[in-house]
C-alpha cells in the first residue's frame, strides 16, 4: 500500500478506536462497561499527516471498522488482536483527555455549511458521546444557508452589508422558520441516546433507556435593534445585549445540553435575527467557557498549503493584523482589540481610555452580570460581540480567516482555547480532544506565553538556571562560551522580564532526529507544569523542522522523562556525530521518542 493509504488507514483506525474508547467510559459512567462500538463508516483524509487531517471527497461513503484489519493481512485472528491492541492503545491514550474535560463547559458553534449538510449527524453523536463523559455543552447551529434557502423558495433575495444581514419580514420569517427547522432537528437527532444493539450483553435493556439527551432550549439571548447605521437600515437584524448565564448554567447543572439559536428576544417583545457568530462569543465569554469549538467545513492552512495545528494569540493577531486590509472583518477585528481604535469609541466624551485587553474583558464582565451592553451603565458602547458573516465569509476570499478573528477575539476576552475544525471529517472533535496534536486549529491564550528563543541578552538567566544542575550533576556543566554558542538551540520561557525556564533542540536532519537538552526551571517555578509546556513547545519545533523522532542522555532524570512518552534505548540509537561526542564516564542513560 501507498503511504498516502496508510496514513488514511492510520487515522481511520484512530477515529474508531477513540469511538470505542470513549463509548465505554459513557457507559461506565452511567454505571456498567458496555460493548465497544464498531465504527459504520468514515470519510477518508490527505496525507498531510496523521495527526492533521483534511477533507478529501473522493472517500466519503467509504465504509471501514474500528480498525483496519482488512488492509493489515494475517488473516481474522490476526485482525482481532490487532484490533484489541488499537482499542487499548488508543483508550489510555485518550483516558487523560477524558479526565480533564470532564465538568469542563464547551460552546460550541456549527457553521450552517455543515448544518446542512450530510455530516451533520456525526457530529451530533460525536457530541452526545461527549456528553455522556461529563462535557457541559452549549450548541449554537448556524442558519444562514437555510435562511438564503428559504428565501430563494418564496421568490425573495438575500440581502448582506458588511458582517450583517439585512432582515425585512420576509427575512425573518424565514430566520424563524430556519432556526425552528434546526432545533428540532437537533433534539430528533440527540434522542435516540447509544444504540441498544451493543448494550445488551451487559444487563437488562430497561435500565439503558436513562441514557437518551436531554436538550434545553429557551429566551437566553436578549438583543437590541441593529437600527441604521451608515444610512442603512437593518430592519429586524438583532445584536446581542444580554445573556442569561444563570439560567443557562441551571440548565447545564442538570445535565441538559443547551441549544441558543441566533434569534434573541428585545425588551419590546420583537424577536429579532442575530448573527450566529456573535451570539457565540457572547455565549463563550459569559459563560466563562473552557473552550469554544468551531466546527466548519474546511480546515485552516497556512500560505504555502499546510494545515496550521496551533497559534498562539498573538500569532494569530499578528496574522489578522496583516490581512486588516483585504478583510473587513479583520479590519473590524483590529478596530475593537486596537487601543486606538478603542479611544476612537469614546471621542468627545471624559471617560479614561482603556486598553484592548480591558476593554474585552470588562465586555466579558457585563455578559456575566448578566447586563450586556445596554444596561444603563454608560460604560461600554461600539461593537457589540463579534460578528463574522456576509459576503466576505459566503465566498471564503480569504479562506477561515473570520473564524479565526472570531477565535482571537474571545482569546483576548478569557477563554483559554479555542478549536477550529472540519466537521466534514469524521471523527474530527474526538480526535482534537482526545489526541495529543489534535485534528483541527488551536488558538490559545496561554499554553506557551511567553516561550520564545533566546538571545545573547538571555545568557545570564540561564545561567542561574542551570547552574544548580550542574552542580548536583544533573546536568553537563557548560562554559560561558560554550552556552553562547549553542544559544541559538535554546529556546526559553519569560516572565515579568526573568527566565524562569530554558531547554535546548539540537537537530540531526540527516537521520530526522534532534537532541533535547538542558532542560531546566527556576526552583520557584517547579511544580506548576513549566517543564511540559517547555518540552511541549520543542517537540513542536521538532516536527516543523521534520525531526521524527527526539533523544536524551540523562543519569537523574529518567523516570520525568519516562512519563512522557520516552523509552530507553541503545547507544546505537543515538546518531553517530553524536555518539562521538558522548562522555562515557558519565554512564549516560539513552532515552527517545518518536513524534
Amino acid at each position: 500500500m501507498c503511504d498516502e493509504g496508510k496514513k488514511q488507514v492510520t487515522h481511520l483506525s484512530r477515529v474508531g478506536s477513540l469511538y470505542m474508547a470513549t463509548s465505554v467510559v459513557v457507559a461506565r459512567l452511567a454505571g456498567e462497561a458496555s460493548q465497544p462500538k464498531v465504527l459504520p463508516s468514515a470519510n477518508g483524509v490527505s496525507s498531510e499527516s496523521y495527526w492533521r487531517v483534511a477533507a478529501t471527497r473522493r472517500w466519503q461513503g467509504r465504509g471501514v471498522r474500528c480498525c483496519a484489519a482488512g488492509f493489515r493481512g494475517g488473516g481474522a485472528d490476526a485482525d482481532a488482536v490487532i484490533a484489541s491492541e488499537d482499542f487499548v492503545g488508543f483508550f489510555r491514550e485518550a483516558w487523560p483527555y477524558i479526565r480533564g474535560h470532564r465538568g469542563s463547559t464547551f460552546v460550541v458553534v456549527i457553521s450552517s455549511e455543515v448544518v446542512c449538510g450530510p455530516h451533520f449527524y456525526r457530529v451530533l453523536q460525536d457530541i452526545s458521546l461527549l456528553h455522556g463523559l461529563g462535557i457541559k455543552f452549549v450548541l449554537v447551529p448556524g442558519t444562514h444557508i437555510q435562511i438564503d434557502k428559504l428565501l430563494s423558495e418564496r421568490g425573495k433575495k438575500a440581502k448582506y452589508v458588511g458582517q450583517y444581514r439585512i432582515t425585512d419580514e420576509d427575512a425573518r420569517k424565514a430566520a424563524m422558520d430556519a432556526a425552528g427547522r434546526i432545533r428540532l432537528t437537533i433534539e430528533a437527532k440527540l434522542s435516540p441516546g447509544p444504540p441498544m444493539l451493543n448494550l445488551r450483553r451487559h444487563g437488562v435493556i430497561g435500565r439503558w433507556h436513562g441514557l437518551v439527551d436531554s436538550i434545553a432550549s429557551g429566551n437566553f439571548l436578549g438583543a437590541k435593534r441593529r437600527g441604521v447605521v451608515n444610512g442603512i437600515d437593518y430592519g429586524f437584524t438583532g445584536e446581542v445585549t444580554k445573556i442569561d448565564v444563570s439560567r443557562i448554567r441551571e440548565r447545564l447543572d442538570s445535565d441538559s445540553i443547551v441549544v441558543i439559536s441566533n434569534m434573541g428576544f428585545s425588551s419590546s417583545g420583537d424577536v429579532l435575527n442575530c448573527n450566529t457568530y456573535e451570539v457565540a462569543t457572547a455565549c463563550a465569554l459569559a459563560l466563562e467557557a473552557d473552550k469554544l469549538i468551531c466546527v466548519v467545513d474546511g480546515q485552516v492552512f497556512d500560505d504555502h498549503g499546510r494545515a496550521i495545528q496551533y497559534m498562539s494569540i498573538e500569532e494569530a493577531d499578528l496574522l489578522i493584523r496583516k490581512r486588516a486590509r483585504q478583510s473587513d472583518i479583520a479590519a473590524s477585528y483590529v478596530k475593537v482589540v486596537d487601543e486606538e481604535g478603542i479611544n476612537s469609541l469614546h471621542k468627545g466624551d471624559d471617560r479614561p481610555s482603556l486598553s484592548p485587553k480591558a476593554y474585552i474583558n470588562g465586555y466579558a464582565a457585563s455578559f456575566r452580570n448578566g447586563l450586556g451592553f445596554n444596561n444603563g451603565n454608560g460604560i461600554y458602547s461600539g461593537e457589540q460581540g463579534f460578528a463574522i458573516g456576509g459576503e466576505e465569509r459566503l465566498s471564503r476570499s480569504n479562506g477561515y480567516l473570520s473564524e479565526l478573528v472570531a477565535a482571537a477575539y474571545v482569546c483576548h476576552g478569557g477563554v483559554q482555547r479555542v478549536h477550529i475544525i472540519d466537521g466534514c471529517v469524521d471523527g474530527s472533535l474526538l480526535l482534537e480532544l482526545f489526541t495529543r496534536d489534535g485534528a483541527g486549529t488551536m488558538i490559545a491564550r496561554d499554553v506557551y506565553e511567553g516561550t520564545r528563543m533566546a538571545t545573547a541578552e538571555d545568557l545570564p538567566g540561564i545561567r542561574k538556571i542551570i547552574r544548580p544542575l550542574e552542580d548536583s550533576g544533573v546536568l553537563v556543566r557548560r562554559t560561558d562560551a560554550q552556552l553562547l554558542e549553542a544559544l541559538e538551540s535554546f529556546y526559553v520561557v519569560e516572565r515579568d522580564g526573568s527566565i524562569i525556564a530554558c531547554a535546548a533542540l539540537f537537530p540531526f536532519p540527516e537521520e530526522q532526529s534532534g537532541e533535547v537538552a538542558a532542560i531546566a526551571v527556576s526552583e520557584e517555578c517547579r511544580g506548576r507544569g513549566q517543564g511540559d509546556k517547555l518540552l511541549d513547545y520543542v517537540e513542536k519545533m521538532a516536527l516543523s523542522l521534520g525531526l521524527k523522532k527526539l533523544f536524551l542522555l540523562t543519569t537523574r532524570t529518567a523516570d520525568w522523562f519516562v512519563r512522557r512518552g520516552f523509552s530507553e534505548c541503545s547507544i546505537g540509537s543515538i546518531p553517530e556525530q553524536r555518539r562521538k561526542r558522548i562522555n562515557l564516564s558519565r554512564g549516560s542513560k539513552y532515552y527517545i521518542k518518536q513524534l
